[in-house]
């Protein structure tokens, strides 16, 4: 049960929800508990009066605090009816084992939830920049580098970040470009960039195909049905892009990345040939990523590539294409079977790889299948691998070889989407119903 509290009334301790879009707030999350008094502080500089707050999920301690009486009482009735039901029922071992198990599926589909709102809602900002760059590109550069900075913050907030397989909705060149930028600007963090380099990157990964806009539809995407005449017309969105990026007063971190996407370090990309020593970390970053999305999510879907399909090509075909440390950085985070990757486990089981910490790639949460019980329906468990050290992956696979009713129950994305969350220290070692 939620209520509400004036933000000078808040302690430390206290469990609450911020109302308001994603970029209202500089927090990772919409709800958390607070952790500190400098984050009260950051409340109370945002000019909010007052927050929800939850006293269920909130520090037991705060019952015995002298705060308002309506909190006080809230938190002592909370702990009074848990001491009580402890007095007349201790609970069994089972029973604490269930509690723990429905708490944490519960706490991953609220990440889940959270996560998909706040990807739609930066695909619907991105949207609005990109539809405003024409009409009003100064306006539309502002947004979408206030939208990169409001990332940055939650991505540099958290201690450990991790890559979360989302719907995507229909927006595919939204869904492409915020891929682009979030998969790059966690590849700046682990490399350690400095904070303004990695925003001017994420910058330009946000509008690297805006030339993109001034091409006919037919053209937009890369065909090797293509004439001569095609490809350059292809090619050109490049310079394009720079010209609307020069018309958005773009910082000049921003358009280098749009003026190189397509650059290889080994000069064999375009429009310039750069070599890898010319070419800045950022567009080194974004070249790698742009090429492994492009892998799987091309225009034409009988061609995509799994994201286990698509590392593997890029560490075959790009050792000396592209620059050789950020590919290894790249591999390190998605790891070998990246979100969305449909894989079988080491017990014989498939799954498909839905949450990767970026961290610790090789220990990915996989939504299982496992064969139906009874004259039940197939059930599919969320399992995180990193609490189970005796369960792994052992090999990837494409959709057309899991049985149809394994591909009907995992039900993979068309198209793969991500978004990035931040994840806790703690890992819990259960299997559950999703």
């Amino acid at each position: 049960m939620t209520s509400t509290i004036a933000v000078d009334d808040l302690l430390v301790g206290m469990y609450i929800h911020l109302d308001g879009g994603w970029l209202s707030h500089p927090f990772p999350l919409s709800a958390f508990r607070l952790s500190s008094r400098d984050e009260i502080l950051t409340l109370r500089r945002l000019g909010l009066k007052h927050v929800r707050w939850v006293p269920e999920k909130s520090d037991p301690a705060l019952a015995g605090a002298a705060v308002d009486s309506a909190v006080h009482s809230a938190v002592v009735d909370s702990a009074a009816q848990g001491v009580a039901a402890a007095v007349v029922a201790p609970l069994s071992a089972e029973e604490l084992e269930a509690g723990r198990r429905q708490a944490w599926l519960a706490e991953q589909r609220a990440a889940a939830k959270l996560c998909e709102r706040q990807y739609a809602e930066a695909a619907g900002i991105w949207r609005g920049a990109w539809d405003n760059t024409a009409a009003q590109p100064q306006q539309a550069g502002r947004t979408t580098e206030a939208l990169a900075r409001a990332m940055l913050d939650k991505m540099l907030a958290a201690d450990e970040v991790g890559i979360r397989l989302v719907g995507g909705g229909g927006d595919r060149v939204a869904a492409h470009a915020l891929n682009v930028a979030v998969i790059s600007m966690l590849i700046g963090r682990t490399l350690g960039m400095a904070d303004a380099d990695m925003l001017d990157m994420g910058v330009g990964a946000l509008m690297h195909d805006v030339g993109k806009q001034d091409l006919p539809d037919r053209l937009r995407h890369a065909d090797d049905s293509f004439s001569s005449s095609e490809h350059a017309i292809y090619r050109d969105h490049v310079a394009k892009g720079l010209l609307h990026g020069r018309r958005m007063a773009l910082a000049e971190g921003a358009k280098e990345v749009i003026a190189q996407h397509h650059e290889h370090a080994d000069g064999s990309g375009f429009p310039n040939r750069i070599v890898g020593e010319r070419m800045p970390l950022a567009s080194r970053i974004v070249a790698i990523v742009n090429r492994y999305d492009n892998l799987c999510n091309p225009a034409t879907r009988s061609q995509a590539l799994t994201p286990h399909e698509a590392v593997a090509m890029l560490f075959a075909q790009g050792r000396t294409r592209f620059d050789s440390t950020v590919l290894n950085a790249f591999i390190r985070m998605m790891g070998v079977y990246p979100a969305g990757s449909l894989v079988q486990l080491t017990d014989d089981r498939y799954a498909m790889v839905v949450g990767v910490n970026s961290t610790r790639p090789l220990k990915p949460r996989v939504l299982v299948h496992s064969a139906a019980r009874g004259r039940g329906a197939a059930d599919t468990h969320l399992i995180d691998l990193e609490a189970l050290p005796d369960l792994g992956i052992r090999r990837s696979l494409p959709p057309a070889k899991l049985p149809p009713a394994v591909l009907s129950a995992l039900d993979p994305r068309p198209r793969v989407a991500y978004y990035f969350e931040p994840l806790a220290r703690e890992h819990a070692a259960h299997e559950l119903a999703a």
